[in-house]
């Protein structure tokens, strides 16, 4: 088909424009930014095992080129496995239309966008029949999911991609962020060179009720939270298998830099620490529970970092020299102190700072804006003691907005207390706890005997003073590499 024929014939006779199929799930994409919308709706057999799409419509407003994308869509469409609508790119648009120049891509693009937010709006409610081999791959559109989607396909895995979009803001840079709507774009265009079918899942609304909106709420409470591990816990991961056994796929698999160990077969898994210790996410995937870890696997667990982007290279991936995202996803180059202002209400509230005497050593902008064991940025007059050694955030007080400063030695303990802990083997098992996410595992112990499951507060003791973590952090509980337990330091 040629450029003139394919976008002549999609113009002039457009398949089902306007038409809504009951029952339909829709995606649009486009609007005032551009000029052109479009919208593609689609609805799925209920009794099909492929989930396979009966009927589709769509609507456009714009450009020629837009109207004619659509039509290309529902004839792509038709009849087609959920699978195979999955592989749909702007190419393939472009190709049912005899090709296009480079002015009139965008309208394939627009059309892909509206196509992928239907078919993930499907998916929430497909339930395909279970096959043997496939599995669901994790991609944020970086090198480290681009080499898991590999490293999967190599093995015979018939695998799927799927990337959440999380998060929207414009004050973000979309570029930096995993979970930004650029970020889906580049996952899908990502797979699709990868020849695998991509889906892209709009959990806007969850993450922020479930991830953004406690952490705004902690840092009120005048709390230091660590929002990776809940959103890995019981948003992202948990949303993903799901996903994965809609789409009759019986493994989860993701990029991170993580082990799971499941020698004790009279046990459920647990994790363990990467080969990499600088790339180590096992601390930000605690949260997990043990059926969760029975249904993944993370490939990059055994590999170096330069290991990973080698690969990628040899592969030809686009992403093999791509920087790591290093913000919280939801920050993605915006300040934290701007981001707790627009998204919680948290305005500068200055404050005093004082030392452990109560003299008057300086102000500070906010509770919210200082953690225990913070040295830098305490303004002018709170930094140094009088014989000009650092001085640290001992304690804040959310009540007297107040922040107590003091030496180094001031700021060690011997002890942590950690609240809502889950453990997962006998506690006589734990013997180091890590209570940052880049920080050692500390030699240590239960101070009384704790068995395995849910409790309230435990008291861990540690082998040496250390430095006290701030009330809100994570703390992981280890028995060697393996993460054995976890709860919220107070």
């Amino acid at each position: 088909m040629t450029l003139a024929t394919g976008l002549a014939q999609h113009l002039e006779r457009p398949l089902a424009r306007g038409h809504v199929p009951a029952g339909a799930h829709t995606g649009a994409a486009g609007g005032a930014a551009c000029g052109d919308l479009i919208r593609i709706s689609l609805a799925l057999d209920p009794e099909a095992p492929d989930g396979r799409i009966i009927d589709a419509g769509f609507d456009a407003s714009g450009c020629g080129a837009t109207i004619a994308a659509g039509s290309a869509v529902v004839a792509l469409l038709r009849d087609s496995p959920l699978l195979d609508a999955a592989r749909i790119a702007p190419e393939t648009i472009a190709q049912e239309l005899g090709g296009l120049t480079p002015t009139k891509r965008h309208a394939a693009e627009l059309a892909a966008d509206a196509l992928h937010r239907a078919l993930g709006s499907a998916l929430r409610e497909a339930r395909l029949e279970p096959v043997s081999g496939r599995t669901l791959v994790a991609m944020s559109g970086g090198v480290d999911s681009a080499v898991a989607a590999l490293l999967s396909a190599e093995v015979g895995d018939e695998t799927v991609a799927v990337t959440l979009e999380l998060w929207s803001d414009p004050e973000n840079d979309g570029d930096l962020s995993c979970c930004s709507a650029q970020a889906v774009r580049g996952a899908r265009s990502l797979a699709h060179d990868l020849g695998v079918p991509h889906f892209s899942i709009d959990l806007r609304a969850e993450f922020r009720a479930g991830v953004v909106e406690p952490w705004l709420n902690e840092h009120a409470a005048g709390l230091t939270p660590n929002p990776c591990v809940r959103c890995n816990g019981s948003v992202r991961l948990d949303a993903m298998l799901d996903l994965a056994g809609r789409l009759g796929a019986s493994t989860l698999v993701t990029g991170h830099y993580a082990r799971i160990d499941r020698e004790e077969s009279a046990f459920a898994p647990l994790l363990r620490v990467a080969v990499d210790p600088a790339k180590d996410q096992s601390y930000a995937l605690s949260g997990l529970s043990p059926s969760s870890l029975a249904r993944m696997r993370f490939p990059l667990g055994e590999l170096t970092k330069p290991e990973v982007r080698e690969i990628a290279r040899r592969a030809g991936l686009p992403v093999a020299a791509r920087r790591d995202s290093q913000d919280l996803c939801f920050l993605a180059g915006t300040r934290r102190t701007d981001f707790l202002a627009r998204h919680g209400s948290l305005d500068p509230c200055p404050g005093a700072i004082r030392d452990r005497e109560g003299r008057l050593l300086g102000e500070h902008a906010g509770i919210h804006t200082v953690t225990v064991g913070q040295r830098r940025g305490l303004g002018s007059g709170a930094g140094l003691d009088r014989a000009g050694e650092p001085l640290y955030v001992l304690e804040t007080d959310r009540a007297s907005n107040t922040v107590t400063v003091g030496s180094r030695p001031e700021l060690l303990t011997g002890a942590v207390r950690v609240r809502d802990t889950t453990l997962h083997r006998d506690g006589a098992r734990v013997d180091a706890i890590k209570v940052r996410y880049r920080g050692a595992r500390l030699p240590c112990r239960l101070a009384a005997p704790t068995g395995p499951g849910r409790h309230a507060a435990i008291e861990v003791e540690l082998r040496e003073p250390a430095e006290r973590t701030a009330p809100g952090q994570i703390a992981c509980l280890y028995d060697g590499d393996r993460i054995i337990g976890h709860g919220t330091i107070t």
